[in-house]
């Protein structure tokens, strides 16, 4: 199994736009860019091609949930 490695701001995005799998989260977080500043845009536009790397499988083992630094 490939996983990718996400970032701490990378996986607190992931947790905040995560409301039940990964096509509500890419619909939610692909939904928001128009309305983001050009640096949460491109951490965004980052994590939307890492999860889309992901199989089903790989992004259902991912913890999701905020974390500190």
């Amino acid at each position: 199994m490939k996983m990718n490695t996400f970032t701490v701001e990378e996986t607190n995005l992931l947790s905040i736009y995560n409301t039940g799998g990964k096509r509500e989260l890419v619909e939610n977080l692909s939904g928001a860019l128009p309305y983001m500043g050009k640096g949460l845009r491109a951490l965004s536009e980052r994590v939307l091609r890492k999860v889309d790397a992901l199989t089903e499988a790989e992004f259902n083992a991912l913890v999701l949930e905020l974390v500190e630094e």
